[in-house]
């Protein structure tokens, strides 16, 4: 004689809702972690380009003996291309001798 189990409503409820609940959970972890990868992806960006700037400037320091007054300047004659629709970049010299203040700003 073969014996027939039957699951109770409460098996057959957690045995439906389990799955789910993974799936779910799964799901929103990888929504946190795609999230944390952008912010992180737009942070290097905006050091990656404030780097390239400092090293354009004192290139030009070695070469020239004196820092650009602009960063035009620099952008036309080291091909450093400045997404404005994405930084504000802060360029300010105190004197040809002194390294300015170089600052990028991400917009949001």
């Amino acid at each position: 004689m073969r014996r027939v189990f039957k699951k109770s409503f409460a098996a057959s409820l957690v045995s439906g809702i389990v799955p789910i609940a993974f799936t779910v959970v799964i799901m929103v972890m990888t929504m946190v972690g795609l999230r944390q990868a952008e912010e992180s992806s737009r942070a290097e960006g905006v050091r990656l380009l404030e780097e390239a700037i400092v090293r354009a400037a004192v290139h030009s320091y070695a070469v020239n003996g004196y820092f650009p007054e602009s960063l035009a300047y620099i952008s036309e004659n080291f091909g450093i291309f400045i997404d404005r629709s994405r930084f504000v970049v802060h360029y300010e010299v105190f004197a040809t001798n002194l390294l300015p203040d170089i600052r990028v700003f991400e917009l949001r």
